[in-house]
């Protein structure tokens, strides 16, 4: 009797941990704020709702580096050294490229630096930007709408029939 009791007692510890752990992988766990406030009111809706702007041609590495890349102050110049050059947030935004100064965007997605997340093998794959970004084209503000957590990447590679290998992701 003694024997099992004492088992028992030593196994209960072990399945309160896996359980935990299981629990962990399955929650986001996303503590922080999903729509951040940014610098500039930059409105995806705008630019790639209303106007079509494909996002390629502000995220112009996405399809031969690793990251996406924020646009640099230059290229927003560009446009709106001409395009509604007397509200606000283009006042704000000529500041920034009179001061010389990129735009202290926050940012949305995270991930951690053992984790190697190539945005063109995704693109090249035939995945779209709004299976992790979601529809980008409706939101005034912009906000995180998945948890990049393993366990959500690792339901993404089996939907898509990629490979769940460790070091597919880990490096």
């Amino acid at each position: 009797m003694k024997k099992k009791l004492l088992i028992a007692i030593l196994l209960l510890p072990l399945l309160a941990a896996v359980i935990g752990l299981v629990v962990l992988y399955h929650l986001p766990l996303d503590l922080e704020d999903r729509a951040p406030s940014q610098p500039i009111a930059f409105s995806h809706r705008q630019h790639v709702g209303e106007m079509a702007i494909d996002c390629r041609f502000c995220h112009r590495s996405v399809d031969v580096s690793a990251i996406a890349g924020i646009p640099d102050v230059d290229l927003c110049r560009a446009c709106h050294l001409f395009i509604a050059v007397d509200r606000p947030e283009i006042t704000r935004l000529a500041e920034f490229w009179q001061q010389n100064q990129p735009i202290p965007w926050e940012r949305l997605y995270r991930i951690p630096d053992h984790t190697y997340f190539p945005h063109m093998m995704h693109l090249n794959a035939g995945l779209e930007c709004g299976g992790c970004h979601g529809a980008v084209e409706t939101m005034a503000v912009t906000r995180r709408v998945v948890a990049t957590k393993m366990g959500w990447c690792l339901n993404c590679h089996r939907e898509h029939g990629a490979s769940i290998d460790c070091w597919t992701c880990h490096r």
